[in-house]
């Protein structure tokens, strides 16, 4: 599995970041996804954990994040996981359009390790894109990283706008084939 580095918005993150990478794997029923957050953990504000549940608003403290789409059409869909290990599942029509909860079969399985100087968060999701979007997938990894003095910084494989935006379809750079499917 491929480690992608997440770069912060404007190059500048929480000073005890010393970096933030993600990866994506197809599985057999789904799709996994690993963070890893290294630095100074004590210096972030990282959410304790709690019973693992659907959860809005995880991104405004920090939160890791996939958007995914297929290679053809606008829809995708926004998943969050919470180091806490509370998650969400978004779909969208569009751009930021036709926001609705996605219903998943079953909900993520979530696993969090944490010490002194790494969070590592993985999350396996049983779904479909969209629509049962045809493969290849994009894939759009991201995070959000609070700091303890409430500020936050947005860590992505690219930043296509001036302000940070995740739902930039122009930041899903990685490709998922599920020929494997």
């Amino acid at each position: 599995m491929t480690q992608h580095v997440l770069v912060p918005h404007r190059g500048a993150g929480p000073a005890g970041v010393r970096a933030v990478a993600a990866s994506v794997e197809r599985a057999a029923s789904g799709v996994r996804f690993e963070y890893r957050l290294t630095g100074d953990l004590a210096a972030l504000a990282i959410p304790p954990r709690a019973a693992q549940r659907r959860a809005d608003r995880l991104w405004e403290h920090t939160c890791f994040e996939a958007f995914v789409a297929s290679a053809a059409g606008e829809r995708y869909c926004e998943l969050n996981f919470s180091p806490s290990t509370e998650w969400n599942a978004y779909a969208f029509d569009g751009y930021r359009h036709g926001m609705r909860v996605l219903a998943l079969a079953q909900p993520p399985s979530i696993v969090v390790n944490e010490t002194a100087q790494l969070l590592s968060v993985t999350a396996a999701v049983e779904f479909a894109a969209p629509g049962d979007a045809p493969w290849p997938w994009r894939i759009g990894l991201t995070a959000v990283v609070e700091d303890r003095a409430g500020v936050r910084a947005y860590y992505a494989l690219r930043h296509p706008r001036d302000n940070p935006d995740f739902h930039d379809a122009a930041g899903f750079a990685v490709s998922l084939d599920g020929s494997a499917r």
